[in-house]
């Protein structure tokens, strides 16, 4: 019931969530796929978290790890830590908390101090998932939200459709073939054609409002 609800807690912030239920799965899934956050539970069927985070951290593996666990002893939470987890919160929480810890957690791999995101006039901040341009608030939908975000944490550097579609879909959940290019487009109607900028073949990155369109090769 907890993972069930978390899940759809998560996917209202905007974020898309993959989500298993052992330690043989957890361990197979981190191995073979790419992502943003790991939320893991200690008391898992079929094996223990902390092997789990002992795994992902023997491949060299730096992908954020938060601890969920209802194991909050002093000697628990030092296990979690020195084991590689970033961060260790204990049963039962609040998921404000937890998004906050998330955000933290993100921030600090990312080598960023700012709580917000920015990019020359535009600016997004993550707790209130508030968008503002030219310091006027823009109301943008969760999967506008979504696909900003991504570019926003890595601006100037091209994103591939996939990648933003990771970003968009949980497992099961059906991909429309064409929906980063429509929400991409919504985003420029309301942020301004120049800025996500479309690099023929490759994907999308933020470009700079001043450069002119194709000046680099790119089309608008």
């Amino acid at each position: 019931m907890i993972g069930e609800s978390l899940r759809a807690a998560l996917k209202l912030e905007g974020h898309a969530v993959d989500w298993v239920t052992d330690a043989q799965a957890a361990a197979s899934t981190t191995a073979t796929e790419r992502f943003d956050l790991v939320l893991l539970d200690l008391g898992l069927p079929k094996g223990n978290g902390l092997d789990v985070l002992r795994g992902i951290r023997a491949r060299d593996d730096s992908t954020p790890v938060i601890v969920l666990t209802a194991r909050d002893g002093l000697g628990d939470r030092v296990a979690g830590l020195d084991a590689g987890a970033d961060d260790y919160l204990s049963k039962p929480f609040e998921l404000d908390e937890l998004l906050a810890r998330m955000r933290a957690v993100l921030r600090r791999h990312s080598g960023r101090a700012a709580t917000r995101l920015t990019h020359e006039d535009l600016s997004f901040d993550p707790a209130t998932r508030e968008v503002t341009l030219r310091g006027e608030p823009v109301m943008l939908s969760a999967r506008e939200l979504a696909v900003l975000e991504a570019l926003l944490q890595r601006p100037g550097a091209i994103l591939s459709r996939a990648q933003l579609e990771d970003r968009l879909y949980g497992w099961g959940e059906e991909v429309e073939s064409n929906a980063v290019s429509v929400y991409v487009h919504q985003l420029r109607k309301k942020l301004g054609p120049e800025l996500i900028r479309t690099m023929r073949g490759v994907g999308y990155y933020l470009g700079r409002r001043e450069t002119a369109a194709g000046a680099d090769g790119a089309a608008p």
